[in-house]
């Protein structure tokens, strides 16, 4: 591709050089389906506070009674639980739509395609946190009571949590129009 560039000015006449310039490839639509047009992190603070004081009581327990492989195996458990659920992240492209907890452990994906609908909602307080089925489909969440929930074609409705309901709903609306 020629380019122009401009060298040099002389009484009021502007000269141009001429570059060869290599050309940019473009994106291919499979490139821009799996470019991420949405990506949070939500922190499981409250998860994390519910882990730390039973981890608390058994490392007090444990230094002023006698410690035990049982309440080592109990401790490893707990902090192996904190490690899984300590965030829970939510990533959508132009083909899916995946969230996992933590360090990716546990991951769960939703093709565009598959999807129905898709809308805010609230969470009722006794659905919990984690992966739970719900009266309202599958739950993936670590903090708080707002959700996405997803229709799929296929039937069943999944709910994500989130703490940024209006900007994932959209970026899932975005997905859906292509």
């Amino acid at each position: 591709m020629m380019r122009y560039v401009a060298d040099s000015v002389k009484n009021n006449v502007l000269f141009l050089t001429s570059r060869e310039e290599p050309v940019q490839p473009l994106l291919y639509s499979s490139e821009l389906a799996m470019k991420a047009i949405y990506k949070h992190t939500q922190p499981g603070t409250l998860v994390l506070i519910c882990l730390l004081i039973p981890v608390l009581i058994i490392v007090v327990v444990s230094i002023l009674d006698q410690w035990l492989w049982v309440t080592a195996a109990v401790l490893v458990f707990l902090i192996a639980l904190g490690i899984v659920f300590a965030s829970l992240t939510v990533e959508v492209t132009g083909e899916r739509i995946a969230c996992w907890f933590g360090p990716g452990l546990i991951r769960k994906e939703w093709p565009i395609s598959e999807l129905r609908s898709v809308a805010m909602v609230q969470n009722r307080w006794f659905y919990g946190w984690g992966i739970r089925l719900t009266p309202k489909g599958w739950l993936y969440n670590v903090s708080g009571f707002d959700a996405v929930e997803l229709e799929l074609a296929s039937g069943p409705r999944v709910r994500i949590g989130t703490d940024e309901p209006r900007e994932l709903k959209a970026a899932i609306g975005r997905a859906m129009r292509g």
